[in-house]
C-alpha cells in the first residue's frame, strides 16, 4: 500500500532543510537532544495531524487553498523571520539565561504555520490518496507510514545538533552557528514568500 514512491518523497522532504529542520539542529545545539525531545515530538505529532486533516478533508482543503494559501504563507513566513531573529540572539549571554526551548504543543502547533509542512502534507494526500478517496484504513495506514519516515529523518537534525554542542561551547562559535541558521531561516521565509507571491500574483 505504501509504495517506494511514498518512502523516497516522506523522506527526501521530511530530512532536508526547512523551518522544522533548522529549529531542530538549533535547539540541539543550544539546549542538547534530551531537552529538545518534546519539541521533536510534537512537530512529528504535528505533521501527523495535519496529514490526517488534509487527508480526510482533501477536496475543501484544495477549495480552500486558493484564498487561504497567500494568507497563511505570510503569517508563517512573517513567524520564521520572528524565530530566526529569536534565535539570530540566542547566542548573547543575556537571551541565554532566559531561554527555553520549544515544547511539545508548541512544536505541534507551529505545523500550522509551516509552509513546507502543508506543502508535504498537501502533496501527500493529493499523490498517495486513492482517486475514489481516502478509507479510513488507508489514511490510516498513510499517516502511520509518514510518521515512522518523518520522526526519524527530523530527529537526525536534533541529534547533529546535540552532537555540535561540544565544538561550539566557545561564545563566538555559538553565535556564529546561530546567525548562519538565523540567516538560513531567514532566507527560507524570504524564498517561500516569493514564491508564493509570484505564484499568487504573476
Amino acid at each position: 500500500m505504501l509504495d517506494s514512491a511514498f518512502v523516497s518523497y516522506v523522506t527526501v522532504m521530511s530530512i532536508t532543510p526547512g523551518p522544522n529542520n533548522l529549529l531542530l539542529a538549533s535547539s540541539g545545539v543550544n539546549f542538547g537532544l534530551r531537552r529538545t525531545l518534546p519539541m521533536l515530538f510534537g512537530i512529528s505529532a504535528g505533521c501527523a495531524i495535519q496529514l490526517a486533516l488534509t487527508t480526510s478533508l482533501l477536496a475543501a482543503i484544495l477549495s480552500w487553498a486558493t484564498v487561504l494559501r497567500f494568507p497563511l504563507a505570510v503569517i508563517g513566513c512573517a513567524y520564521l523571520l520572528w524565530l530566526s531573529w529569536k534565535l539570530f540572539n540566542a547566542a548573547s549571554p543575556a537571551s541565554k539565561q532566559q531561554a527555553q526551548p520549544m515544547r511539545f504543543v508548541n512544536g505541534a502547533l507551529f505545523q500550522a504555520v509551516n509552509p513546507k509542512a502543508w506543502l508535504m502534507a498537501i502533496n501527500v494526500a493529493i499523490l498517495f490518496t486513492p482517486r475514489t478517496g481516502a478509507s479510513l484504513s488507508h489514511t490510516l495506514w498513510v499517516i502511520a507510514g509518514f510518521t515512522l519516515l518523518n520522526f526519524p529523518c527530523v530527529m537526525v537534525w536534533a541529534i547533529l545538533g546535540d552532537r555540535l554542542r561540544d565544538a561550539l561551547r566557545v561564545a563566538w562559535k555559538l553565535r556564529l552557528f546561530n546567525g548562519v541558521m538565523a540567516g538560513l531561516m531567514a532566507l527560507t521565509a524570504a524564498w517561500l514568500l516569493f514564491d508564493e507571491w509570484r505564484a499568487a500574483f504573476a
